[in-house]
């Protein structure tokens, strides 16, 4: 079988490499992949193609015989490359562009919440910067409040705001100064959930599904979750605070009524749905929906799965998910994000990247890339995040430590790293 990738974070490096290890694909093709793909080799090969080209990436499937396609990123999904592959006959993991709104549209996602009783925050929705102002300016309002773009922004179009001058100051950068263009034509002011966050994804065929291991997700760049929110600096599995209990609470009350919900209203939902979870006393709701894997969680809950990834997928696909395996490693893993100094702001790129030789030796721990390239024959940094260090061990301490002894053996100007990840599970 030949497998076709999308995306080209590490995220689609842990696919890929998750992909890969399946003994019935014999191809696996990343577009366009990056400095960690290209390394992979045999088998594996990197397709110089963007992830918007739609009309490009059908053609190279159709012309490279690919039986499967994997969406690891947001905006294909958000742009419909699921029904356009679907009506060429090819098989996709993914929502369809309707589906995929849960993600694609802050603002459809609370509506359809609302209409499906389906625990989340209190919100309201504005459409320019005057209303947003009177709401802020005018009502009641009790801080913090959350601040979203409606629309897709890599995970940084989000503000909390503890007081009256934070709150105007983000809407003006959304709406005025539209720092996330037409991402923030609708933004939505949502009440703030106390609690802690995890993460739960489950692989659907619209009707069945099956549930990874609970994660969770470090978003703030500085120990001690402090500063800006980024696209994530580290995460862990199996999140002890997602205990059985609030597994079935989440099963029951968020992602079946999700799935149902989703069928009802014509739109089935296939593929992966991440559910992201605030848990305040031993009660879920909802934070967010993402219509793929979570990067940096998918570094984390793809190596503790034991049974075959692939035949998982193409379960998910051809609607008979029941009828396979989905069993997971009795084990722990952490991952540590390796950044840009700057991130999430300015950053530079082109930076040439060390790593020990050793670290290919060490038992269990992976390197998967994010935002890597090669110039010439150097491998050089080319985004914000630029590695997931990921490691295994029999406890999340062992894991900790064990991925955090290898981010010692990577290198390159202006690295930083969160050096808390997993602190407060342990």
């Amino acid at each position: 079988m030949n497998v076709l990738i999308i995306g080209n974070g590490a995220r689609e490096h842990a696919l890929c490499w998750s992909v890969a290890r399946s003994e019935g694909v014999q191809r696996v093709f990343v577009a366009p992949g990056n400095g960690g793909t290209a390394l992979m080799g045999g088998k594996v090969s990197n397709v110089p193609l963007k992830v918007t080209a739609l009309d490009d990436l059908l053609r190279f499937a159709v012309d490279n015989g690919v039986e499967l396609t994997v969406v690891g990123s947001e905006a294909p999904l958000e742009l419909g490359i699921v029904d356009l592959f679907r009506r060429a006959g090819k098989k996709i993991v993914g929502p369809t562009q309707s589906a995929a709104r849960l993600e694609s549209s802050k603002v459809f996602s609370k509506k359809f919440m609302q209409r499906h009783h389906i625990p989340t925050a209190g919100y309201h929705v504005f459409h320019d910067a005057p209303s947003a102002h009177t709401h802020i300016e005018l009502t009641q309002t009790v801080f913090p409040q959350v601040i979203k773009a409606s629309g897709l922004c890599a995970g940084k179009g989000v503000y909390i705001a503890f007081d009256k001058e934070q709150a105007l100051r983000a809407i003006g950068e959304l709406f005025e100064e539209r720092i996330f263009g037409d991402a923030g034509n609708e933004v939505v002011i949502e009440e703030f959930l106390q609690g802690e966050e995890a993460s739960v994804f489950a692989l659907t065929d619209g009707t069945a599904y099956q549930l990874f291991l609970p994660a969770q997700d470090h978003k703030r760049i500085g120990d001690g979750d402090t500063g800006k929110n980024t696209g994530g600096m580290g995460a862990y599995a199996p999140a002890p605070l997602v205990t059985p209990e609030v597994m079935r609470m989440v099963e029951e009350r968020i992602i079946q009524p999700t799935l149902k919900g989703m069928r009802d209203e014509g739109s089935l939902y296939t593929g992966f749905l991440y559910v992201g979870l605030m848990i305040n006393e031993g009660e879920p709701s909802v934070v967010e929906y993402n219509a793929r894997m979570g990067d940096p969680e998918c570094q984390v809950v793809l190596p503790l799965l034991k049974s075959d990834f692939v035949a998982a997928l193409m379960a998910s696909v051809e609607g008979s998910l029941d009828d396979v395996p989905f069993e997971m490693h009795r084990k722990s893993a952490a991952t540590v994000v390796i950044a840009s100094g700057g991130y999430p702001d300015h950053y530079e790129t082109g930076r040439a990247i060390n790593i020990a030789d050793e670290l290919s030796a060490m038992e269990d721990c992976l390197l998967f890339h994010a935002g890597t390239e090669y110039d010439g024959a150097r491998l050089v940094t080319a985004g914000g995040r630029v590695f997931s260090v990921t490691a295994v061990g029999s406890t999340l301490r062992e894991s900790i430590d064990r991925a955090y002894r290898a981010v010692k053996m990577i290198s390159f100007e202006g690295a930083c790293y969160r050096t808390d990840i997993g602190a407060r599970a342990l």
